[in-house]
């Protein structure tokens, strides 16, 4: 039976913006290494699959090379995805059971509200060949759960990185988070801006990334003395991911657009 895959641009209000997702909705748990399969076939940052249960979905996320703990584009895609396919009526909250427990989207206007574990950096001696791939002068290097942290001195600085993907891809992380204070956009309501990328997981730079605002909004929220904030990753597509720190737990904020739609044979 031909299964339903809607493709989403997360952290976009318009089509061609964000990050895109595939979203896979199952009736019941496939094969992992399906799932890793059908996630090289579509060859976008995230994968999302989706299982009915009970209260909610299970959600697993996949790049092209690996399966992932925690995804913010793909599961916005997914609450999303599920309302507008009327899976889900539009004043019901999306839960989905995941790696990194229990994550619930609700709609709030035109935005998406995901409430996620806060993740912060704790100070850490970057590992060989960090600094070097990213030829980067750091003001403050960290690691989180899943991730390398640096603060640069300025926005232009995280701008014009060009890192050596072949020396990064052999430092140990999932990925790496580069951020600094807004300046130019800082009229414009942000705060702070990032990039994130990921060539050990299979993703040289990932164009809008939810999960790595985990370790930002607590971080900037330390600087600047803010819950409330607004951050914008400027990859070439570029996304708006809005933050608000809640003692131990982050509700990221974003829109999204249906490009696609289709079906698995």
């Amino acid at each position: 039976m031909p299964i339903p895959l809607i493709q989403v641009d997360a952290f976009s209000s318009k089509p061609f913006g964000g990050n895109p997702a595939a979203v896979c909705l199952l009736e019941g748990p496939r094969d992992q290494s399906w799932m890793q399969h059908v996630a090289r076939e579509m060859n976008l940052s995230e994968t999302a699959f989706l299982v009915p249960r009970g209260d909610g979905y299970d959600l697993r996320w996949f790049t092209p090379a690996v399966e992932v703990a925690l995804c913010g584009h793909a599961t916005l895609a997914s609450a999303h995805a599920l309302w507008e396919s009327g899976r889900l009526a539009p004043d019901r909250p999306a839960r989905f059971h995941t790696k990194s427990g229990l994550l619930v989207c609700m709609r709030k206007g035109g935005w998406i509200e995901m409430d996620f574990p806060s993740n912060p950096p704790a100070e850490a001696a970057p590992p060989e060949g960090l600094l070097d791939a990213l030829a980067a002068c750091p003001r403050f290097v960290g690691r989180s759960r899943f991730d390398w942290f640096v603060e640069v001195g300025s926005e232009q600085e995280v701008r014009s990185l060009t890192p050596d993907f072949g020396k990064l891809r052999r430092v140990e992380a999932r990925g790496v988070i580069v951020t600094s204070s807004a300046t130019s956009l800082a009229e414009d309501g942000f705060d702070f801006i990032s990039r994130f990328f990921a060539p050990r997981s299979g993703i040289d730079e990932d164009p809008v990334t939810g999960s790595s605002h985990c370790c930002l909004a607590p971080y900037w929220r330390d600087r600047l003395g803010k819950d409330a904030m607004a951050g914008w990753q400027a990859s070439a597509r570029g996304g708006e991911v809005r933050v608000r720190v809640a003692g131990d737990r982050v509700v990221l904020s974003g829109q999204a657009v249906t490009v696609m739609r289709g079906e698995l044979v």
